[in-house]
């Protein structure tokens, strides 16, 4: 996983005033944590922010006071009509450093012949992995399931120096049948001839 780079500044106003002049300015209130450091206040552009969070678990090589530092976004606060970046809280990580994180699933493969359907149980999948070589995705094949299958966590191939960080036998994805519906006109019928 590549880093991203962006410079933000550091914040010395604080409250709901100070965050809504940032906000106008284009810019996204932020706070830096992380290894036993007192959190550091940072106003962070808004669009290359924004860029930077559509990859999951992004490593940002973020510069303030011309000192970088690497962070993972932890929590992205959103406005819930429009999606606008509201707040953003960042950990600081070392290379080398194990950390905890949720990648997300996506499954592939054609199902037995029938009705059947996916359930995915666990959209995201929580693992240990390196910060600095964090994978983006995992992949799980259903290829020739049917109902009553299911892919454990235990079953995810997961890339090298990854580590499940969730119960091995909990479900990710299992398999249902699809369940007929009646047909709209059949029930109203039956009803019908009943009174």
């Amino acid at each position: 996983m590549s880093e991203v780079r962006i410079v933000a500044e550091s914040r010395t106003e604080f409250g709901k005033g100070a965050a809504r002049r940032a906000r106008r300015e284009g810019k996204v209130p932020g706070v830096v944590y992380g290894h036993g450091a007192e959190p550091q206040h940072v106003n962070l552009p808004g669009h290359e922010l924004m860029l930077a969070l559509k990859t999951p678990n992004v490593l940002i090589a973020l510069e303030v006071d011309g000192k970088t530092e690497l962070v993972l976004p932890k929590a992205v606060q959103r406005e819930a009509i429009r999606g606008f970046l509201r707040h953003v809280d960042l950990l600081q990580v070392k290379r080398g450093e194990k950390v905890t994180v949720e990648i997300p699933v996506h499954v592939e493969g054609d199902l037995a012949p029938g009705a059947f359907l996916v359930e995915n149980v666990l959209s995201t999948l929580p693992v240990e992995a390196e910060a600095t070589h964090l994978p983006e995705s995992v992949t799980v094949s259903v290829e020739g399931l049917a109902a009553g299958d299911s892919i454990a966590a235990k079953d995810v191939v997961l890339p090298k120096g990854t580590t499940l960080a969730v119960d091995e036998d909990a479900v990710v994805v299992q398999i249902q049948a699809a369940q007929a519906e009646e047909p709209a006109g059949e029930g109203a019928e039956a009803e019908g001839a009943e009174a």
